[in-house]
């Protein structure tokens, strides 16, 4: 179960990397989306699969979306 934890945890921190070097408004939401489903993946190899799912409903759908929205409003105005 180690090497699974490990590699987990370097895919998280490294999706993490990428969501703070990232620019682009539309790549944010699309990398914090792809960064929450591996703290999701993260989660359940650690056995928390209530934390597992509000992290999936939280960071993967309900922020991302938030974001996206407040891009299109923006370019609106």
């Amino acid at each position: 179960m180690i090497p699974l934890q490990s590699v987990t945890i370097a895919l998280v921190a490294a999706f993490a990397l990428a969501v703070v070097l990232t620019r682009d408004l539309i790549r944010l939401a699309l990398l914090s989306s792809v960064y929450a489903l591996t703290l999701v993946v993260l989660f359940v190899v650690f056995q928390a699969p209530d934390v597992a799912l509000s992290e999936l409903v939280v960071g993967a759908v309900a922020f991302p979306l938030v974001i996206v929205v407040a891009i299109v409003m923006q370019r609106d105005a």
